[in-house]
């Protein structure tokens, strides 16, 4: 809609209950405009705007009575020919319980103009009020200003909107009904509250209270309205317990919309029962009334609908992911030795996919096909060292941040915060065995095998060309260190990758059904289906990790070249190989060359681009799905600070 000032007498001159419904409808719109689009200088500054000139429009009514009935002849045509028991009804529901279908319609509500001509009411209700601000000066009504509204509705029908909210009520209690007894939010409730079956019932206690109503049996009203609202609290109670299943058997954002739809048409009853049976329902409508308009503003929102939802699907990857971020953090000296260890047979396989993506790239395969068989020679590798529980220093981050996250919880408390920076020490620690075992292992042996096939063949398997372009490559004055932080962009994604596919192996049960599936248990035997189970359950995240990131390291480079982006990966373990590679080929002469150094200086940027911003990364999205902020963040940053002036070593090596 425009956004001009109307005139107030041209529109009480142009209010003609005889014109065509979209005419009537156009008008009430820009009266509302009128209404919110106020000087800022009338009133007193205390006073919302459109409330000042609502007295204003209320005292000119009263001094000309012919305006007062062809406005309330206006709104009354308008309510007897439209139908509001949508706007009851529909308004801030999606009318499927489906989380994507609901996107769509936002986005098509957001994009595509609407149109005054239309008889549905809840269609009319969002052109009229169409800011959001509207919900604050309609709820600051007073009951002095509540009481003269009654001239703008003088020739509405006398408790034609009680009509359409029982009709309403008839249509949300029915959407409760089936909701509540479809199967997929069913088998999640809790049993001990479907007991007395308060789905069930609902549509019967309605119809108690709709007849009370309408024959005006005050003593039957009451008890009926009690058993009713009884019935409503159960069901609401039954449907909080949806999100307790989902967080322990995996998460469905579709299934979290749907509670959510179902709980807020609860609210919905509760408040047209309110408007019903109150004795003095005019407050009870405007209460009504400013929470469709921000029903209707919230609809509106993709943002809203999104944070709400994949909020709790967020913190359950993040929460997957720190069960087995745990698993990276070493906090006293067996477990750093033992992570040195692991880390060493990583490294030892990863000279080896050094060495056969050198291989690849003799092959010359086009960019597609080129990154193609890099990334399975990259994720053959991680799943390897993953089921062989050796360990890639890289991949520690993103899956301890979340572990780290938890900390977060109790850091209300001094103590809390202590035992924050001692994950902080273990952390870092952590991380330095991992790169210092993966580093220490993969230069040697890829240096050996470049040495012994120069001996054994008269050449190494990488030659002189190669090596001069990973010299080249590797410079510190390249954008290698800008494709070391992308890279860990890719290493934070692989742990989302990993999270989210657990979840849904967890959601759907597919442990049990590898379990217990007939046709599974006959082909494998029930010894075998258990134990693999167990298998699947205890790596499909490890597995999916490795897999994701493998592929994603060849892919995605090739991906940005079709765009004609320059993209490339840095990976710390895999660049130590091919300059180890490279002082194979050259030989050891090239170690007194600044060429090398500035490959070492960078290499040593890369680890901490590679291990800080996938680390940071997985930190921000664990703490946004905990909730957590730290307004304390100082205090924080002030005990790490003192423990590195007064024990910096416990950032390096373990405790005895």
């Amino acid at each position: 809609m425009t956004k001009r000032n109307w005139d107030l007498t041209a529109l009480l001159n142009a209010a003609d209950p005889q014109a065509a419904l979209a005419e009537r409808n156009l008008w009430l719109v820009r009266l509302l405009e009128w209404l919110r689009h106020a000087p800022r200088d009338d009133g007193l500054p205390a006073t919302p705007r459109p409330l000042v000139r609502l007295k204003h429009l209320l005292n000119v009514l009263e001094r000309h009575p012919e305006h007062a009935r062809a406005f309330a002849a206006v709104i009354a045509g308008v309510w007897n020919d439209v139908d509001a028991v949508a706007l009851f009804a529909e308004v801030g529901f999606a009318p499927r319980m489906a989380l994507w279908h609901e996107f769509l319609a936002r986005l098509r509500r957001r994009l595509l103009p609407a149109t005054a001509d239309t008889r549905d009411l809840a269609a009319l209700f969002e052109l009229l009020f169409g800011d959001e601000a509207d919900e604050d000066w309609i709820a600051a009504i007073d009951d002095e200003l509540l009481g003269r509204l009654g001239l703008l509705f003088a020739a509405a029908p006398d408790g034609g909107w009680r009509m359409e909210m029982q009709a309403a009520l008839t249509v949300l209690v029915s959407s409760v009904h089936a909701a509540g007894l479809a199967g997929p939010l069913r088998v999640r409730m809790d049993e001990l509250l479907l007991q007395d079956r308060p789905f069930h019932q609902l549509p019967s206690a309605w119809e108690a209270v709709e007849r009370a109503l309408q024959q005006r049996e005050g003593d039957v009203l009451a008890p009926t309205l009690q058993y009713l609202r009884a019935l409503l609290d159960r069901c609401r109670a039954a449907a909080l317990t949806v999100p307790e299943h989902l967080e322990a058997h995996g998460v469905s954002v579709d299934l979290m919309f749907s509670v959510e739809q179902l709980t807020a048409r609860l609210d919905r009853i509760e408040a047209l029962l309110a408007c019903l049976v109150s004795p003095e329902p005019q407050r009870e409508l405007l209460r009504l009334v400013a929470g469709l308009v921000r029903v209707v503003h919230e609809r509106r929102s993709l943002r809203t609908l999104f944070a709400r939802h994949y909020s709790l699907l967020a913190r359950k990857v993040a929460e997957r992911s720190a069960e087995t971020g745990e698993h990276y953090i070493t906090r006293n000296r067996a477990e750093y030795r033992d992570m040195l260890a692991r880390a060493a047979g990583g490294g030892a396989v990863l000279a080896g996919t050094t060495l056969f993506k050198f291989f690849i790239g003799l092959l010359g395969f086009t960019a597609f096909w080129g990154g193609f068989w890099a990334g399975v020679n990259y994720a053959i590798s991680f799943v390897c060292i993953h089921l062989l529980h050796w360990t890639v220093a890289t991949k520690q981050p993103a899956m301890t941040a979340p572990a780290m996250a938890h900390r977060l919880l109790h850091i209300e408390r001094e103590d809390g915060v202590q035992g924050f920076v001692d994950e902080v020490a273990h952390l870092v620690r952590s991380q330095v065995a991992g790169v210092i075992g993966n580093l220490a292992v993969v230069a040697p042996v890829v240096l050996a095998v470049q040495l012994l096939c120069r001996l054994a063949f008269g050449a190494p398997p990488v030659g002189e060309p190669q090596a001069r372009y990973v010299l080249h490559s590797l410079g510190l004055f390249g954008p290698s260190l800008l494709f070391a932080a992308f890279t860990g962009t890719l290493l934070f994604a692989s742990s989302l990758i990993a999270g989210w596919v657990e979840n849904w192996f967890v959601f759907h049960r597919l442990d049990s059904a590898i379990a217990w599936n007939p046709r599974i248990v006959a082909w494998l035997g029930q010894g075998r289906a258990q134990r693999w189970s167990r298998w699947w359950r205890a790596n499909i995240s490890g597995l999916a990790a490795n897999t994701s990131l493998g592929l994603m390291l060849g892919l995605v480079p090739a991906l940005f070249s079709f765009f004609g982006l320059p993209v490339e990966v840095r990976h710390v373990t895999l660049s130590t190989g091919q300059l180890a590679a490279a002082v194979g080929a050259l030989g050891f002469g090239v170690m007194a060359t600044w060429d090398f150094w500035s490959c070492v200086i960078c290499i040593a940027g890369i680890g901490m681009l590679n291990v800080g911003v996938s680390f940071l990364c997985a930190f921000k999205v664990a703490l946004r799905s905990r909730g957590i902020r730290l307004a304390d963040r100082r205090r924080v940053y002030a005990a790490i600070r003192a423990r590195l002036r007064h024990e910096p070593l416990s950032f390096l090596v373990p405790p005895k």
